[in-house]
């Protein structure tokens, strides 16, 4: 019966002592198992420590062929170290097989290099093997700090920020291996300055190398506008290694100082009808910071402005109340309104007391001031119950006939001291009484003369009171 071979080859490998006379401790026994397949030779990884001490070169390994007899062949090694970059790294003595490494490595620029072993006829140079490949693994060792991406990270958080989470946070790494107690690493507050209110890190689920800035309390930017808070980074490893941090908190002013009036009260005048005119500037004193939206005043008018006479505005430059009529009240007689101004600002007010936020709802109310307006009432002139009057009369009439007696009202004046005067009466036939307005003709009125219009004698009659007058026509 026919049957096929198949050969299994064992090969082991072991490394020797290094080229030091005067150090036998650092021997160290490795082993790798060769397996014969149709290509090549498979060897498992070999494990060499990163950044190991002197003196150089330092035995790796010693690779072995089944094909060598005596001194007739020779060992070529090729691959990342040897004939590629990093150039120099790895060398094999040709006639023993012995690997040796020429400088420390860093496992975080060069974790693993691939390398081949060839075995050459001496005399003709010829390959008289498949290539043997393997890896040489770069072990990790703690070497490097965990670390900040800064040294100072500044955050900016507002005054009144209410208290749990900042927004800000604080991340590290570690260029060690990942997921080993080398890049593995706590973090901690070390110290803070101001004391109060109380910052602590806190745990982001899911991702370890980030913690969160949180706090309890409240800031107050008049007794600290920066904070100082120094953390440290601890890694795993051994021995442990670590590094610090310091973050700052620049405190951003709100709005904790509600304006307040420069005067406890105001008065103003302003005429009867004037309208759309500035009568008043109030002025306010804040202790926020100038032109934000913590000291910028808002005015409104709480009472006595139920018909919208007036309006209140804020200049933007000088942040004073200006107070303007824009309707016109008529109201016959001089009189006093009392408008009850308020003032806030445009960003809600926040308070914090003994360490603690004053909760919303309970802040106190805007402040006010009573602005007196004086309402300088205008002389209004007498007014005729009716301003034009037909009076029937035949000509030739005897003198002494009272034509009429004008009724008037004037709200603002005494009509006992209207007067009143004749302002037309072209041929002089009437007079009339200053004091009660009674017309009386004091001549016989001819319908022939030039001064008679389509049969009609026109006079005119005027009431004053104060100045003021109002003409009545009489026909």
């Amino acid at each position: 019966m026919t049957k096929g071979t198949f050969f299994l080859f064992l090969l082991a490998l072991v490394e020797v002592t290094a080229s030091s006379k005067n150090d036998t401790s650092n021997r160290e026994k490795r082993e790798a198992v060769l397996i014969r397949s149709k290509r090549r030779w498979i060897m498992s990884t070999i494990d060499l420590e990163e950044n190991r001490p002197g003196p150089y070169p330092i035995e790796v390994t010693q690779l072995f062929n089944d094909k060598k007899e005596g001194n007739s062949v020779k060992f070529r090694l090729q691959g990342d170290g040897v004939t590629r970059e990093p150039f120099g790294l790895f060398s094999i003595n040709e006639n023993t097989g012995v690997v040796f490494v020429h400088r420390p490595i860093d496992r975080e620029i060069n974790p693993i290099f691939h390398m081949d072993f060839d075995v050459l006829d001496r005399q003709t140079g010829k390959e008289l093997d498949k290539t043997l490949s393997f890896n040489v693994e770069i072990k990790d060792v703690n070497d490097n700090r965990p670390e900040f991406p800064l040294e100072t990270i500044r955050i900016t958080v507002q005054e009144n920020t209410p208290e749990g989470i900042l927004h800000g946070a604080i991340q590290a790494h570690d260029k060690d291996q990942v997921d080993t107690p080398n890049s593995q690493f706590t973090m901690r507050l070390v110290s803070q300055e101001p004391a109060l209110p109380k910052i602590s890190l806190k745990d982001i689920p899911g991702t370890p190398k980030i913690k969160q800035l949180v706090f309890t309390g409240c800031f107050d930017y008049d007794i600290a506008k920066t904070y100082e808070i120094l953390v440290e980074v601890k890694d795993k490893g051994t021995p442990a290694m670590s590094s610090t941090g310091t973050v700052f908190l620049d405190i951003r002013d709100a709005n904790t100082h509600p304006p307040e009036f420069n005067s406890t009260t105001y008065n103003t005048e302003v005429k009867e009808m004037e309208s759309n005119n500035e009568i008043l500037r109030i002025g306010v004193t804040d202790k926020d910071t100038p032109n934000t939206a913590a000291s910028r005043a808002v005015f409104s008018i709480l009472k006595g402005n139920e018909d919208r006479n007036y309006k209140i505005e804020t200049d933007p430059k000088t942040n004073e109340g200006v107070l303007s009529v824009i309707k016109g009240k008529n109201s016959g007689k001089t009189e006093i309104t009392e408008l009850e101004i308020a003032v806030e600002n445009e960003e809600k007010l926040f308070q914090c007391v003994n360490g603690k936020a004053l909760p919303t709802g309970s802040t106190p109310q805007p402040n006010s001031v009573k602005v007196a307006v004086k309402v300088i009432g205008e002389n209004d002139p007498p007014q005729f119950k009716k301003t034009t009057e037909v009076i029937y009369r035949n000509e030739n009439g005897d003198p002494g006939d009272v034509l009429f007696v004008p009724e008037v009202k004037d709200e603002d004046s005494d009509l006992s001291k209207i007067r009143y005067e004749l302002v037309q009466d072209p041929a002089k036939w009437v007079s009339v009484d200053p004091t009660t307005g009674k017309i009386t003709t004091v001549q016989k009125m001819d319908r022939e003369s030039p001064f008679i219009k389509n049969g009609t004698y026109t006079v005119v009659v005027q009431a004053i009171d104060g100045g003021k007058h109002r003409d009545l026509f009489l026909v």
